[in-house]
């Protein structure tokens, strides 16, 4: 059998990335993503598994986020039992973001009972904290550059994309050919992460396609970052930060300690009102072989990269509550990036009829989301089941993305020393990866096709 591969989700969408790879004898899955975002998207995590979890040999992840890995749970709940390889920094920050995945999971499903939202069978979580540490047992850390056997037959390495703390270019060698997927490529030249790393060749890519239709603002995105703490102060309100708890965070808070050193801000109290984001910004911390040669130097000289100056963990319940009485100026980060859940949602039902309040969204706002709606002007929107006016200044930039833009993109592929035999456009919404697409065909020449969502291709 030729070897196979099939786009089981991450195709015409950003979320929920698997690829299935069918080599004639063994199985194995690239990724093992959640949907998120749109109700018909979250409605596809519920759906039978698109493949039989005892019939995988092996998951390779590309990094941790929950859209490349929140499905790891519930494949091992229904019975995958196989090993699953990352790199050692995923490794670490699996360890906290699958057991909170599996708590908010919880958590939900005794709310909407307490509120008698399911009319007859009582709600469940989609997995539990138990499904996630049964996932987290499977776990196989590989160093970056080694090469190692998943499975019989098979050849597959870890490089590093950029992005996020152990964030990976995945290349997998079968029956002579070599399958490269890029995983979610990070930017260059940007704070704390080093830059994605080239790859010379392959026979068929997979590439990311989140920024695919656009540009990102030059720079690191410190001047929107001090307008927003100057209105805040200025106002005497409170700058509101939602951010993702890996990788967002820490460069937020790598930023404006750097800001502060240099005179651009005054000294505000920082909130990191995330225990999520606490514990990441510990592992970041842990893996100083991953950061930049900027990043490296400042924990040289002594100072600690990710502790600005009036600094304070918000690690439990009450320690959030009491933000509810802060008064300005003050910044709390906290999540999640999207506004979907968690503590960021409590701040901004008390705090967006505030005209006092700024809001900062420094990362990607998928479609149907409370942060895509504020970005995109809503005059108010609805959290827990209230529908709360927007008064707020509502700030943006894409200067701080961890996904690469199209220029970086294919910067990136021109690294390559050959075109690929084939290059499929994944992880991006319907625009984004057309335009790559449009791109990729017209500055390189390459062959270039958008991947659709369950198509088989053999390789």
């Amino acid at each position: 059998m030729t070897p196979a591969l099939t786009f089981l989700g991450a195709a015409g969408t950003v979320t929920g990335a698997k690829f299935l790879l069918e080599t004639g004898g063994p199985r194995l899955l690239l990724e093992c993503g959640m949907f998120q975002g749109l109700r018909e998207l979250r409605e596809r995590n519920w759906q039978p598994p698109p493949v039989e979890p005892r019939a995988l040999d092996a998951v390779l992840l590309s990094h941790a986020h929950i859209d490349h890995s929140g499905y790891l749970p519930r494949l091992a709940r229904d019975g995958f039992a196989g090993p699953v390889y990352c790199s050692p920094g995923t490794a670490d920050l699996l360890r906290i973001m699958l057991p909170d995945a599996a708590r908010l999971q919880e958590e939900e499903a005794e709310y909407r009972n307490l509120k008698g939202a399911t009319k007859h069978e009582p709600a469940l979580p989609l997995f539990t904290v138990d499904d996630a540490e049964r996932a987290l047992a499977l776990v196989r850390p590989v160093a970056f550059g080694q090469r190692f056997a998943p499975v019989e037959g098979v050849e597959a390495s870890f490089h590093p994309a950029g992005h996020i703390l152990g964030a990976s270019i995945v290349e997998v060698a079968v029956a002579g050919h070599r399958l490269v997927y890029s995983g979610d490529l990070g930017r260059y030249d940007v704070p704390i992460m080093r830059d994605p790393e080239p790859v010379e060749g392959a026979g068929t890519l997979l590439v990311e396609s989140t920024y695919g239709d656009r540009l990102h603002p030059a720079g690191d995105g410190s001047p929107v970052i001090a307008e927003a703490v100057g209105r805040a102060v200025a106002r005497r309100g409170l700058l509101l930060i939602p951010s993702f708890a890996v990788g967002r965070t820490q460069e937020i808070l790598y930023l404006l300690r750097t800001l502060e050193e240099a005179g651009r801000i005054p000294r505000v109290t920082v909130y990191l009102d995330s225990p999520m984001g606490i514990e990441a910004t510990a592992v970041y911390a842990l893996h100083p072989e991953e950061h930049d040669a900027g990043a490296r130097r400042v924990a040289a000289e002594g100072r600690r990269p990710f502790v600005p100056a009036r600094f304070h963990l918000s690690r439990t319940t009450d320690d959030s509550k009491r933000l509810n009485d802060l008064e300005g100026p003050a910044i709390v980060v906290a999540g999640s990036g999207m506004a979907t859940g968690g503590r960021i949602l409590h701040h901004l039902r008390r705090r967006l009829p505030d005209e006092r309040t700024t809001v900062l969204f420094v990362g990607y706002q998928a479609a149907g989301t409370r942060g895509r709606l504020l970005r995109d002007g809503a005059d108010r929107v609805r959290i827990f089941g209230e529908d709360v006016p927007v008064r707020a200044a509502v700030m943006v930039t894409d200067a701080l993305s961890a996904h690469a833009d199209r220029a970086e993109i294919l910067r990136w592929l021109r690294g390559f020393r050959r075109p690929p035999a084939a290059t499929w456009v994944v992880h991006g919404e319907p625009a984004a990866a057309r335009a790559l697409r449009g791109a990729v065909a017209d500055e390189l020449g390459w062959r270039c096709q958008v991947a659709e969502d369950g198509q088989r291709v053999a390789l």
